[in-house]
């Protein structure tokens, strides 16, 4: 779980990402879910956009990657959220 002050700067890091995966008409498959893990561990912070079409609201593709995946959702903002999940082989965040 994450602090107020670890969120604040996970917010802001986040600023400069583009989206990196996009959440389609396909939904939420183990497919995605293995490469966010992958892509957490290599960069730990990551963003994630959802389609119209996809038939989830980003606050509920979030929540449900999230569990998934073992991570933090650090924003949710319209269409997109963020994601955070320390990676084990090359951390690159250090949080207060």
């Amino acid at each position: 779980m994450l602090s107020s002050k670890n969120r604040a700067l996970l917010r802001s890091m986040a600023n400069s990402l583009g989206a990196v995966f996009q959440i389609g008409k396909g939904g939420i498959t183990e497919e995605i879910c293995h490469q966010i893990e992958n892509c957490l561990e290599a960069r730990e912070l990551i963003k994630v956009r959802v389609l119209e079409n996809s038939g989830y609201t980003a606050k509920e593709a979030a929540n449900e990657i999230a569990e998934k995946t073992a991570s933090d959702v650090v924003s949710v903002v319209g269409t997109k959220f963020v994601l955070y999940r320390e990676s084990q082989q090359k951390k690159r965040i250090e949080l207060l």
